[in-house]
């Protein structure tokens, strides 16, 4: 795989999926954190062991905190049977949202998984590798302490407020998790940045700069802004994390306005409270329960077992297989991590050539991401202020037509075999389905219940969850209550709290683009020179494309879509049509050459190089572009079954 700046810059992300997802198995190069565990592994009992009972500590609370969400919902749906439920348990949920993401947060900080567009050792050697790492870290911490900052000012003055969350709790006590958490993300970007004390010194002190060049200005504040964009946009080269890229951005943007930085943290605290956000973390842990058990294997072998059998079938199979799959885990990268190993083989049996079963499996890795219960839907939703059912509604025949255009290209591929089909095996078809009953029946549970009335999206979340964890820990015993259960969740928090990290810092650069409107005048200026929707529609399918490849998909989501709202309204497009476009062009980004976030994982987990990966997926690359392009000038394919339900 090449080192070019464009090919490395989302190799962090990579990484951290490889590291973080359920399965994974693929080696990867010795980084200077891997070396301070290495020796941390090494060192004295005496010197480790404080170190290991707090990172206990970390996970076990992270993992408590995780089970508390999932059963306080149940609680709840089970209680108003007979009372009118517990008092406050919505806020309790959001707060409890906000403290997983705080802690995820920290964990994710701590090993490393803090999603990144690229990483200087992919792109430097020798000293300049070195320096280059010294300064990403250097911004990185100096970007979080700053949030570190604002969010102890925003906690002091909610508690001159008096505000309370139940029972007569200090809303403040809650909220202190934000100052605490970003100051021990700080600690943990300065103690990963290398093995020896010398360079983490030059780090604290690169970092103290920042900070004081920004608390005493040598010149005036806005002549320093365009220097500390600078700044920060090199560091986010040179491997910071996203969230610093996004929160250094938005706080430079308004310390430039003379505006409060505490506007950043208001509004991060405003996003992970919100009532629907719930549901993000819990569906996140279903998905989970899901990738580390079994599921997967039963699952190949029942769509193999049913469509497997005609020439092309197999085709068929990966791309329903992919698309069930990555409904439940958000289009994180686990799909391609979990069954790029297992269809490889099945397709190349079936006489596909390697090339197209490479392409196969990376294209139909990101199918799914327009099904219930798939976390970018429900964020659309909450920020575009759309009914999160009706967004679910709109994208399924969308979905359907993405999934169905990929197993055609399959079938096509397929058309040279000549033999080694087999006819189909009603039994085996028989045994595949009762193995596999439990978990082909999750996405029945988690349909009924966002749909059935009985029970909330966050409930609804909660009952996936719960139903998950019974299948792969009571039922089918993959995993273990205490062997394997606070292990997945830790997993799963860790992975939530580096993406509300992203999501609570965006909505604050959103924030400042808010208030200097910028949405207002992109509409104004469409207004002059974009007069056709369909023109809009071609340049958005464009531009999108070019973010989606770019940007991580939740942040990309945050900070684009209220830019495209207004623009939308003022050329009639529906919001729940311009969702679907938004999400379908995101799922269509995850393979676009040369740094969609597939190419990459199917490179790593599939021990490809980069060039084969790109060749092989370019004509499927193709074909969901029809796809896309259909489902942006023919709304009716979003919109006829949200019109037909109403």
């Amino acid at each position: 795989m090449g080192t070019s700046g464009s090919t490395g810059n989302r190799i962090d992300l990579a990484k951290h999926v490889l590291h973080s997802a359920p399965g994974a198995s693929v080696p990867t190069r010795m980084t200077p954190a891997d070396t301070n565990s290495a020796v941390i592994a090494a060192s004295p009992v005496g010197e480790a062991a404080p170190r290991r009972w707090w990172h206990f500590v970390e996970d076990h609370a992270l993992a408590l905190l995780l089970a508390i969400m999932v059963v306080l919902p149940l609680a709840e749906i089970g209680l108003r049977k007979v009372s009118t439920g517990i008092p406050s348990a919505p806020d309790f949920l959001r707060h409890l949202t906000l403290l997983v993401g705080m802690i995820g947060g920290v964990v994710a900080a701590r090993d490393g998984r803090l999603l990144a567009l690229a990483t200087a050792p992919a792109l430097l050697r020798g000293r300049w590798k070195g320096v280059a790492l010294v300064f990403s870290t250097g911004v990185g911490a100096a970007v979080t302490a700053f949030l570190c900052l604002a969010s102890l000012q925003f906690v002091l003055q909610e508690r001159e407020g008096g505000g309370t969350l139940a029972y007569g709790i200090p809303l403040w006590t809650i909220q202190l998790a934000m100052p605490v958490g970003f100051g021990l993300v700080c600690l943990r970007i300065i103690w990963r940045v290398a093995e020896t004390w010398m360079r983490r010194a030059v780090t604290v002190g690169l970092a103290a700069a920042f900070v004081l060049a920004a608390v005493f200005p040598p010149v005036a504040v806005s002549s320093l802004t365009l220097p500390a964009l600078a700044a920060v946009f090199a560091a986010t080269v040179l491997g910071a994390p996203i969230f610093v890229a996004l929160g250094g951005a938005a706080m430079i943007l308004f310390w430039g306005r003379d505006v409060p930085i505490t506007a950043v943290s208001v509004e991060h605290y405003g996003l992970v409270t919100n009532p629907a956000l719930p549901s993000i973390p819990l569906f996140t842990l279903a998905g989970y329960f899901m990738a580390e058990g079994g599921a997967s294997r039963r699952l190949v072998r029942v769509f193999q077992a049913l469509v497997g059998w005609f020439r092309g079938g197999p085709a068929i199979a990966t791309a329903l297989i992919c698309a069930f799959f990555t409904s439940f885990t958000g289009g994180s990268g686990v799909t391609i991590l979990a069954l790029g190993a297992l269809l490889m083989p099945v397709l190349i049996a079936a006489r596909f050539s390697e090339r197209d079963a490479l392409g196969l499996v990376t294209g139909a890795g990101s199918l799914g991401i327009l099904l219930p219960p798939c976390l970018p839907v429900i964020l659309y939703a909450i920020l575009a202020k759309v009914d999160i059912k009706e967004m679910f509604i709109a994208g399924f025949v969308p979905a359907l037509l993405l999934i169905a255009l990929t197993g055609v290209w399959g079938v096509w591929a397929c058309r040279k075999a000549k033999d080694g089909q087999q006819s189909f095996n009603l039994g085996e078809a028989g045994r595949a389905l009762w193995a596999a009953k439990w978990e082909l029946l999750l996405p029945v549970v988690s349909i009924i219940a966002l749909f059935g009335g009985w029970a909330t999206p966050v409930e609804a979340a909660a009952v996936t969850a719960f139903y998950a964890f019974l299948v792969a820990v009571v039922i089918h015993r993959d995993l273990g209550v205490l062997r394997d259960c606070p292990r997945v969740l830790t997993e799963a928090g860790a992975l939530v709290g580096g993406i509300l990290l992203i999501l609570g810092v965006a909505l604050g650069l959103t924030n400042f683009l808010v208030d200097a409107q910028i949405p207002d005048r992109l509409a104004e200026w469409s207004a002059v020179h974009v007069q056709s929707r369909w023109v809009f529609l071609l340049g958005l399918n464009v531009a999108l494309l070019f973010v989606g490849s770019l940007v991580e998909i939740y942040a990309a989501i945050v900070v684009v879509v209220p830019l495209l709202l207004p623009i939308g309204a003022r050329l009639g497009i529906d919001p729940l049509h311009l969702g679907i476009i938004f999400l379908a062009n995101m799922e269509l980004s995850f393979l676009a050459p040369p740094v969609g976030l597939n190419l990459l994982l199917a490179s790593y987990r599939l021990k490809k190089p980069m060039s084969e990966v790109t060749r092989a997926v370019l004509p499927l690359l193709g074909v969901r572009f029809i796809g896309v392009l259909l489902i942006t000038y023919v709304p009716w394919i979003s919109l006829v079954l949200p019109q037909w339900l109403r």
